[in-house]
């Protein structure tokens, strides 16, 4: 199959096919002779089918419309991206003209930085379909060890990397209509009347397939939703020996807004096992299957219709016996696809709720999400952003899991309707005035109360943490304020900024200009005197660099394990202090439930709003808090110097220089200076992944000696069961503190021994293989690559990744 033929399969979101088209040898020119009978064997799957058809139809007729030999085939691809480049996030092609501020069309001129995007756009694609045909022609099976090293770099080529953008704040504060407006899509989010349910998390990314709308709906299973209705049943029939029940209890409000969603009011009169009677299912058939259900529309607005009964909760039931069933508490996640929008080509929003969930699988899932968040947002009213506790809450409780224990990078403080001036009568000069003077005022206090939040500081460097304050109504409308005055083009900006197209597109085209020059390199049988002398070299450089690497990670375990130790001890000596969270001031009934909550989900409690209880975490704490700020300074997430104080970043065999001395052996040495900052970004981010683990094990290590405390507690009934559960948990903390607190440290250091392990054997060991298969094989039965070879050279040099000396 010829690289024509693999390209507009791609495009097509056709990619699985290649293999097939391979195997069948269709070209270019027998891709036009298709017929039906031909496509029905090629493609048995019905959708690809059609979608294959149509794309051809459009193809054949594009051809008869051009003069013979003359079309180029790429240029509806990059046509297709200019529109939507320029159109923005928010617009799609209609067929209209665009026009400039004269009002002249200015139809095929774009401005230079989207020309540019749109040019990387191509490049890109060229690299890619040169690099699938390099990799379909590696079938020698004489030389079965280089060959499968060549592809597997190949394959690791494609990343897609993509930057969470963890979305957070309490229902009413404007955070779906803050992400419709900054994705430009005024009706994605359902936003207004009907209330949003906090448990269910919903991510917002592009279609990268197709141009339609598209949600999956993922359930938790039935399994798990049969425990739920038992814990929800317990927890309402528990009678404890104390106070009255208060009026407002959370928790049982929340129950009964779960129950009330899917089973309206006959969960009242049905016992748990009722409950899970197919008959309440039928809608969801996908459910008791523990499948996804997936929703496709052609707009927004008919998406947001169909999964509204998902993620929202509805007062209005049906009239009589019908019931208007909201599936929103069997769901785990809703991921919503907007097709054609740069601004999420490589970022996912993500509407969470600010406690995780009692869910198990949920709980999971939120903490694995708020862990690979890279930005965070908070979203407040500006009215009291301030002073509102249930924000700041939220901050304090996911502090420890997006810093050490996580990878963010931005805290940013949205502080949305700074629009609202409907009690205003004022002039529009002074309604203007009057939203300065409010947003400046509203900055101003928010960066004050978090000056004050020390605790949430020391994860965070000091540029981490800015204020917002935006109008989604104002940039919508554009009554008072201009849309740069809305602040949300800022926040465009910054997801633009996110996306980093230019370093996906220079990775790709750096990466596979090493490649191809490993594999010219290789045909090459000249220059052995060159190869043996530089063999030595780089194998001694090695030696020499991994030196400062070891001296400086040893340093840093050592640093550690001294903050442990003290960790440990105040850990021993202030226990007591840990406990408080489950000895309050007040008790009586709502604390009892409270406390039942607490040994049932393995020492948490999760409310609805306000602040967690997490007896773990407490019981940590002086470990954690003994290594934050020299955890923060080895492991950085804001990415300048890297971890271990830059010293992976300075590893280096100098490559450059050795290729100004040995010319003969110029392509292996390019291959090698592309596959050591290969390594180094990989090594990179495999720590960011593994130092989420070390620091959370103090946490998680606690929590598993705590679990048959927790067993223990939670089969107290009736009268005095409060006060045997805090008896329970106190007399097991007492008796295991002097090995608990020291085995967390253990665990953790062991961790950290294990990753310095894996750094040093992974980059002595890759950077060895890489040098003996590049200086020490020869084979002219691989394929020429020298054309290829060229081409991605220039584009490598047009990206600004290579010099003209080294060209």
């Amino acid at each position: 199959m010829d690289d024509f033929v693999c390209d507009k399969l791609n495009q097509w979101g056709l990619s699985e096919w290649i293999e097939r088209f391979t195997e069948e040898g269709i070209d270019k020119e027998s891709l036009y002779c298709l017929e039906d009978r031909d496509i029905d064997l090629l493609i048995p799957r019905l959708g690809p089918r059609a979608i294959f058809k149509k794309n051809l139809n459009i193809l054949k007729q594009k051809e008869q419309n051009t003069n013979a030999g003359n079309e180029d085939f790429s240029v509806p691809q990059l046509q297709h991206h200019e529109e939507v480049i320029e159109a923005g996030p928010s617009t799609r092609n209609n067929g209209n003209r665009r026009r400039d501020s004269h009002g002249e069309t200015n139809e095929g001129q774009l401005p230079a930085k989207r020309r540019c995007e749109a040019s990387e756009v191509m490049i890109l694609s060229e690299v890619k379909t040169l690099m699938r045909s390099v990799y379909i022609s590696l079938h020698n099976p004489d030389n079965t060890k280089l060959n499968a090293f060549l592809k597997n770099r190949i394959m690791d080529l494609e990343t897609d990397k993509r930057e969470l953008v963890g979305v957070f704040g309490r229902t009413g504060a404007g955070k779906s209509s803050l992400i419709n407006a900054v994705i430009g899509e005024k009706k994605l989010l359902p936003t207004g009347s009907i209330s949003a349910c906090t448990s269910v998390m919903i991510k917002v990314e592009a279609n990268r397939h197709n141009h339609k709308y598209e949600a999956d709906i993922e359930f938790i299973t039935a399994e798990e939703w049969k425990d739920e209705l038992w814990s929800m049943n317990q927890l309402r029939k528990d009678n404890p020996d104390s106070e009255t029940e208060s009026d407002d209890d959370d928790d049982l409000h929340d129950i009964d807004a779960k129950l009330s969603a899917l089973y309206g009011d006959e969960w009242k009169e049905k016992t748990p096992e009722n409950l899970m009677d197919n008959k309440y299912f039928r809608e969801i058939p996908e459910f008791l299957k523990s499948g996804k259900k997936t929703l496709t529309c052609d707009s927004a607005q008919e998406l947001t219709a169909k999964f509204v009964k998902y993620t929202r909760n509805d007062t209005k039931q049906g009239e009589g016996k019908e019931v208007r069933r909201r599936y929103w508490p069997l769901v785990k996640c809703v991921t919503v696809r907007v097709p054609n929008n740069d601004l999420l080509q490589h970022v996912t929003l993500v509407d969470l709720p600010g406690n995780g969930d009692r869910n198990k699988s949920r709980d999971e899932m939120w903490k694995g999400i708020v862990g690979n968040c890279s930005t965070v947002w908070i979203v407040a009213g500006i009215d009291r952003a301030a002073a509102e506790k249930e924000s700041w809450e939220i901050l304090k409780n996911v502090s420890s899991l997006i810093g050490n224990g996580g990878e963010c990078q931005h805290i940013h403080f949205i502080c949305t309707k700074s629009d609202d001036t409907e009690d205003l009568d004022d002039s529009a000069g002074a309604i203007r005035t009057h939203i300065f003077k409010r947003n400046m005022e509203a900055k101003e206090a928010v960066l004050q109360e978090f000056n004050r939040l020390h605790t949430i500081k020391k994860h965070f460097g000091d540029n981490s943490f800015k204020v917002f304050t935006v109008s989604s109504k104002e940039f919508l409308k554009g009554q008072h304020l201009n849309k740069e005055e809305t602040e949300i083009p800022k926040l465009q900006d910054f997801l633009k900024n996110l996306n980093d197209c230019h370093s996906e597109t220079l990775n790709y085209v750096s990466g596979a200009h090493g490649i191809l020059s490993l594999i010219q390199g290789a045909r090459c049988g000249d220059a052995d005197g060159q190869k043996t002398d530089v063999c030595e070299q780089l194998q001694n450089k090695i030696k020499r660099q991994l030196g400062p690497v070891k001296e400086e990670m040893i340093k840093a375990y050592r640093a550690f394990e001294t903050c442990l130790c003290e960790g440990v001890e105040t850990s021993k000596s202030s226990y007591e202090k840990s406990l408080k969270c489950i000895n309050p001031r007040r008790n009586g009934r709502g604390f009892y439930r409270t406390l039942k909550c607490v040994v049932n989900n393995g020492g948490i409690y999760q409310p609805k709003k306000g602040k967690q209880i997490n007896l773990n975490m407490e019981l940590a704490s002086f470990l954690t808090d003994s290594i934050d700020e020299e955890f923060r300074r080895t492991f950085p997430n804001d990415g300048k110097d890297g971890p271990f104080f830059g010293v992976i970043n300075n590893f280096s065999l100098d490559t450059e220089g050795l290729i100004q001395k040995y010319d003969g052996v110029k392509l292996q040495l390019i291959f090698l200076k592309t596959e050591e900052e290969k390594i180094k970004t990989k090594l990179k981010r495999e720590i960011r992944d593994r130092k989420k683990k070390i620091y959370n094990s103090l946490t998680e290590t606690i929590a598993n000696n705590m679990q048959d405390c927790y067993k223990r507690a939670a089969e107290f009934r009736g009268t005095g069961s409060m006060q045997n559960m805090k008896s329970t948990i106190e007399k097991r903390v007492f008796e295991s503190k002097n090995i608990m607190f020291d085995q967390a440290k253990q665990v953790m250091l062991k961790k950290l021994e294990d990753l310095v392990g894996y750094i040093l054997e992974t980059l002595e060991k890759t950077m060895k293989e890489s040098i003996e298969l590049s200086l020490k094989t020869n084979d002219n039965s691989i394929p020429d690559v020298s054309d290829k070879l060229m081409v991605v050279e220039k584009h490598y040099k047009q990206l600004g990744g290579i010099s003209e000396e080294e060209m």
